[in-house]
């Protein structure tokens, strides 16, 4: 069994990212900066939209952090948007998930600039990606990718089988492993709370991703031998042996899981540092104008 060191890849990423950048201020260009908008006081979201700024700052990006309570209205959130659309120092920006229930989602994510719409979830850029257009790809599938390509595992005719169909992990990863590419070609089962029968569908999985926010879901009578599995799944879990009075745990029972594994992710360690990467990744292309010229 291999882990899938989603950590070590995700320095190795912003490392060759801080060198680009690095490059492009030695040749007088812009430096990039990324903005993020944060809604409310969600520990998790919290968490990582701080280490979304930290890693700006490694990598020699320029970042700003707009705050509001989870009190502000929707047009005030809208407002804030069309500036940040218009603000030309601003090559990309993200309006940090969940948003609280009084507030459209979908509203907000359609009034973000396609051109700075560094998470990918836009409908033109998701309308790109499925069309092989140019498009920033979602982060997180993004980041599966990125680990796939980095450890050479082979995609070609495989099986893979994704459980989870948000439209921000599962359904545009069963799109892209199914694209004419690498990672890719494989054959794919998108699977979710209405399958029947889950484990017939998970034991014929070369390769196996799990992205529901349901704790060891997956157990090892579910997995066959020597597949490849991504685990997507962060819960906080009650853990009072902990500082913090919980741990994190993955979509997978990773320990029994893992032995009958070629490839696995830990939690954490995993998917979580690559989404980061790759966001950055994103904002670098925006900021070259590579997707959008």
């Amino acid at each position: 069994m291999t882990l899938l060191d989603g950590k070590k890849t995700s320095e190795v990423i912003q490392d060759e990212i801080a060198a680009e950048v690095a490059q492009i201020k030695a040749n007088g260009g812009k430096t990039p900066h990324l903005a993020a908008v944060l809604v409310g006081n969600d520990g998790g979201s919290v968490t990582y939209v701080n280490n979304k700024v930290l890693t700006c700052e490694r990598i020699g990006f320029g970042s700003s952090l707009i705050r509001y309570e989870d009190t502000v209205t929707e047009e005030e959130l809208l407002n804030k948007i069309k500036e940040l659309n218009e603000d030309e120092g601003v090559d990309g920006f993200i309006v940090q998930l969940p948003l609280p229930k009084h507030i459209n989602s979908n509203k907000v994510i359609e009034a973000i600039d396609p051109k700075k719409d560094v998470d990918g979830f836009h409908p033109t850029n998701v309308g790109r990606m499925v069309a092989g257009l140019p498009a920033y790809l979602p982060a997180t599938p993004a980041g599966i990718l990125e680990l796939l390509k980095r450890y050479n595992i082979e995609t070609l005719g495989k099986h893979c089988v994704v459980i989870g169909r948000s439209n921000i992990v599962g359904t545009p990863m069963s799109i892209l492993m199914s694209k004419c590419s690498y990672p890719g070609e494989s054959t794919v089962t998108i699977c979710h709370r209405n399958t029947v029968n889950l484990a017939h569908h998970t034991r014929q999985a070369d390769i196996l991703i799990v992205a529901v926010g349901k704790p060891g879901l997956v157990t090892a009578d579910m997995v066959k031998e020597g597949a490849v599995v991504i685990d997507v799944g962060t819960t906080r879990v009650p853990d009072a042996s902990r500082k913090s009075g919980f741990r994190l745990r993955g979509d997978v029972d990773f320990e029994n899981v893992a032995e009958k594994c070629s490839y696995i992710t830990p939690v954490p360690g995993g998917v979580g540092p690559l989404t980061i990467a790759m966001l950055m990744m994103n904002t670098l292309k925006a900021a070259k104008k590579e997707v959008y010229s």
